[in-house]
């Protein structure tokens, strides 16, 4: 399985983008900017979008992706969601104020859209050639939020987002009952703006540390930083550097190996 980085920013600036991946071809995980790098052609195979959260850096380009490629395709684009995160799109942009409501366009019986909900611990199937099997973990966020461990239907490791999130032992109870070949796990702010994520329900390096804590020591995969903010995403590789290096990151067992910690860049391609 393929997933492509389109955008893993936290905010914009030049070759930043905000929160968007693109799984094999078919399916998206978020609808932030980076969506706006894909082509004509790209978005068109796009069938299914799953969807972390309300927020506009998970979103932003849904509503003008649907506009580009919507009468290129052969039927309704389907988007999941939590029930909270769709009421949020229908009544805040897909409302004819904000942006024409696609649910109903060209018409109500065949619209160029369709909302589907799913509920946290829901498992989908997803995907027109190479089926995906979805399961949505939990997330703790300041909005209804959630993440997605997903694989190949047919077999194989799980590509896990932790999607926007601050402490979350659900989160790890579950993927830790997993076959994880990847994780992709958000650190929004620095050490320096603790309180400001701790408020905004984000992490820090500091409470990255305490939550790579709960990985079994017999479990071992590259875990990748995203969604740090622009204007310090040094800073906060920069901690996460000093924390492995001060061991930090390790586990109780003893002789257990210091997670494998990357920082995830836009255009990346992870294939699990």
């Amino acid at each position: 399985m393929q997933v492509r980085v389109l955008g893993c920013s936290g905010a914009i600036a030049r070759g930043c983008r905000t929160t968007s991946f693109l799984v094999d071809s078919d399916l998206l995980v978020d609808a932030g900017t980076g969506v706006g790098d894909l082509t004509l052609d790209e978005m068109s195979a796009i069938d299914d979008v799953v969807l972390t959260h309300s927020h506009m850096d998970h979103v932003a380009n849904l509503p003008l992706m649907l506009d580009a490629v919507a009468g290129r395709r052969a039927g309704p684009l389907r988007v999941h969601a939590l029930p909270e995160t769709i009421a949020a799109l229908r009544q805040h942009i897909f409302n004819d104020v904000i942006w024409p409501d696609f649910e109903r366009i060209p018409t109500a019986a065949a619209p160029f859209m369709h909302f589907r909900p799913f509920a946290i611990g829901q498992c989908l199937e997803l995907g027109s050639q190479n089926v995906k099997h979805v399961e949505v973990l939990p997330a703790v966020h300041t909005v209804p939020a959630c993440g997605f461990a997903i694989r190949r239907a047919a077999g194989g490791r799980h590509w896990v987002f932790s999607g926007d999130t601050e402490r979350n032992a659900a989160f790890w109870h579950r993927v830790n009952t997993l076959d994880v070949g990847a994780l992709v796990i958000e650190t929004a702010f620095s050490d320096r703006e603790r309180l400001l994520a701790e408020r905004s329900l984000h992490l820090s390096p500091a409470t990255l540390a305490s939550e790579l804590t709960h990985i079994p020591p017999h479990q071992h995969y590259p875990i990748y930083i995203t969604h740090t903010k622009p204007a310090e995403t040094e800073e906060i590789m920069s901690q996460i550097d000093m924390l492995a290096s001060n061991h930090e990151f390790a586990f109780d067992a003893g002789g257990a190996p210091e997670p494998d910690i990357r920082w995830l860049q836009t255009d990346e391609i992870l294939r699990v």
